[in-house]
């Protein structure tokens, strides 16, 4: 069996170890250690990641006992090994493993609920709780938790059995009879867990609720610890100067910078909004009556005022009016209207005749056309209706 340092001291990031075994796997060999502070996949977290020699290890399973390091590179069985992990990554990870068991400690104790679900990402965890938690509870979890970590309370792992393990309350989703290890958090949690953990909880850093959101008749938060959520912090700062800049407003008062702005945006909208079905209407009245269609292109109106515009035009003609919308390179997109005929019978035809795609009611077509202008014109004025 290996030697699981990672038990041992979860700070271990250098060791020699001795390979026992080296076989072909499907992507690469599996390499076995007699020792080794190689995490392998579990409880949630990751597999460590790092070197065996020069072989760079690029995930760790255990599997029926043996622990296996896959590497892409063969090693010599016998042969004693300098081993390195990637400390950052693995630091990082127990910052935020560690800190949600924090998280899910107090939530337990403040309100009940249990931990129904955890995933670790690249850039944050998510939570699945088995209750509702607004707002205002997130931010005194959040409050606490970052409490905690200032108390700097130590963090105890340990493998308990026989009477020992029958007394502990501990948090699990499993029933688990043996080889049960447990992390114990000062008074504020006790949880079944494999992975390694920091040792104190001053080294977790900040703990940062991000969002949450309702899930399966719980919630789901979101969250990162420790130097993660140093880079949060620095990706929400980075952003916040950049609108300060862009809004030339104090980078406190972007906010109010903000609404300014889209107060702003829908005063102009709606006059744009307005100004573009006088437009419709003026451009309307330059068409006189006809017995036949009416085909109309436009690179200014909008999709509402281009449909006002079909509208005013059907009335008048006798078989439809088309407006169409872009380029040729790019295509058209198009809104045809009739107050005389059924377009939903004449759609087929009409796309056929104008490269398109599209359908709607007896009264109104929409769609996209892909011939040239040119071409549409010619099509639509020559249609018989």
């Amino acid at each position: 069996m290996t030697e699981k340092l990672y038990y041992a001291d979860s700070h271990i990031w250098e060791f020699t170890a001795r390979v026992t075994a080296c076989s072909q796997g499907k992507k690469g060999f599996l390499v076995e250690l007699d020792r080794t502070a190689f995490f392998p996949e579990g409880g949630g977290q990751p597999a460590d990641t790092g070197f065996i020699g020069e072989a760079a290890v690029w995930d760790v399973h255990e599997r029926d006992g043996r622990i296996l390091h896959h590497t892409h590179t063969a090693l010599e069985p016998g042969t004693e090994y300098e081993c390195r992990l990637d400390r950052e990554q693995r630091l990082r990870r127990m910052q935020n493993h560690s800190g949600e068991h924090v998280v899910s400690g107090l939530v337990h104790a403040m309100y009940g609920f249990e931990n129904v679900g955890f995933h670790m990402g690249e850039d944050c965890m998510t939570i699945d709780f088995s209750g509702e938690l607004d707002e205002e509870q997130l931010a005194e979890v959040e409050k606490r938790a970052n409490e905690t970590v200032r108390a700097n309370l130590p963090v105890n792992c340990f493998f308990p059995e026989g009477e020992e393990l029958e007394r502990l309350e501990y948090r699990s989703k499993l029933e688990l009879t043996e080889n049960v290890r447990i992390v114990e958090i000062g008074g504020v949690d006790r949880c079944a867990c494999c992975a390694p953990h920091v040792a104190r909880t001053g080294e977790i850093g900040m703990i940062k609720l991000i969002e949450h959101s309702r899930h399966r008749g719980g919630v789901r938060v979101t969250l990162v610890c420790g130097m993660d959520a140093l880079d949060y912090a620095n990706q929400l700062q980075s952003g916040v100067f950049a609108v300060s800049r862009l809004l030339s407003a104090k980078r406190h008062e972007t906010a109010k910078a903000v609404e300014r702005l889209l107060a702003e945006q829908a005063k102009n909208k709606e006059r744009s909004d307005r100004l573009g079905m006088e437009l419709a209407a003026l451009k309307a009245a330059a068409f006189g009556e006809t017995h036949g269609n009416i085909c109309v292109f436009d690179q200014v109106l909008d999709e509402v005022a281009l449909r006002e515009l079909v509208n005013l035009l059907s009335e008048k003609c006798g078989g439809f009016a088309a407006a169409f919308s872009g380029n040729d390179q790019e295509g058209y997109r198009y809104i045809i209207g009739s107050r005389t005929k059924n377009l939903r019978e004449l759609s087929k035809e009409i796309n056929q005749g104008i490269g398109g795609k599209g359908g709607g009611s007896p009264e109104m077509l929409q769609g996209r056309a892909t011939k040239t202008a040119q071409d549409i014109k010619f099509f639509i004025s020559g249609m018989d209706v």
